[in-house]
């Protein structure tokens, strides 16, 4: 029987991760080389401008009933904070709540990062916020978004006019920053319970995987950096790994320590 490709590359990437994660876990215990992954810059998880954490929504429930535009407006009085101190490598992560809910304490170090994510984002609608990022000097963004656009409707050909118009004025307006395409990742299908798990029964993910080759090929068209995370986070039948996911479309904690891997070690090899 041949191996399907993905599926091989799914063995492959994830044998690169194991030792990714063996390297994190020798750097927590004091046994690596600590340069190799520092952990991610204190000043993130202790400084309430420099991020929208899931510790603090917890904590203060009135950013739990916030509106969209109240969080769009929030996060723009976070990122004009961030702007006035002017850090070195700030990283910013843009997307929706796969990007929102990314524990602070795990995001690599050597960084200043921001989390300007916001659950239930779209192309569209993060393309109208962009605009946000203006006044601060980004080293770098990392990008994932679209599983929400797919889940709700939106035909292929809008989500990637999107996202061309989304690199076109990343691309405009901050030429100097370095732009990380993240693949979208899989969901469980019948496995998953998340509340409308129909609608993810309606959505292939040979689909996603489709639309990935695009995403890379827009990557490419723009200069920007292509970071695949599908066949990491898939099992032997293309469907999020359950061991990763709370519902069959976020993630847990162990969901994040692998993307937190993947992302430390594509820094260290693609990025200047």
């Amino acid at each position: 029987m041949t191996i399907p490709y993905w599926a091989a590359l799914s063995l492959m990437m994830n044998g690169v991760l194991f030792i990714a994660l063996l390297v994190i876990w020798q750097d927590k215990s004091g046994g690596g080389d600590p340069t190799v992954l520092p952990q991610a810059n204190a000043a993130y998880a202790t400084d309430p401008t420099s991020a929208i954490e899931p510790a603090a929504l917890e904590t203060q429930p009135n950013r739990r009933r916030l509106s969209y535009q109240q969080w769009v407006s929030l996060l723009g009085q976070e990122i004009e904070t961030m702007a006035d101190k002017n850090p070195d490598h700030l990283t910013i992560l843009l997307g929706d709540s796969l990007s929102l809910w990314f524990p602070a304490e795990l995001l690599p170090g050597r960084r200043i990062w921001m989390n300007q994510g916001i659950s239930g984002e779209k192309t569209y609608t993060l393309l109208s916020r962009l605009h946000l990022l203006d006044v601060a000097n980004v080293d770098t963004i990392f990008l994932m978004i679209g599983i929400n656009d797919l889940i709700w409707g939106q035909s292929d050909q809008d989500v990637l006019n999107n996202y061309r118009d989304i690199m076109d004025y990343l691309a405009t307006n901050h030429p100097d920053t370095q732009v990380v395409v993240q693949s979208i990742l899989p969901h469980g299908a019948e496995t998953a319970t998340w509340e409308s798990r129909h609608l993810l029964l309606e959505l292939p993910n040979e689909r996603i995987r489709a639309m990935n080759q695009s995403l890379e090929n827009i990557a490419d068209d723009y200069d920007a950096y292509y970071l695949e995370l599908y066949p990491i986070f898939s099992n032997g039948e293309g469907k999020l790994r359950p061991d990763l996911t709370t519902d069959g479309l976020h993630l847990n904690r162990e969901g994040y320590l692998v993307w937190r891997a993947a992302i430390a070690l594509y820094s260290q090899l693609e990025l200047p």
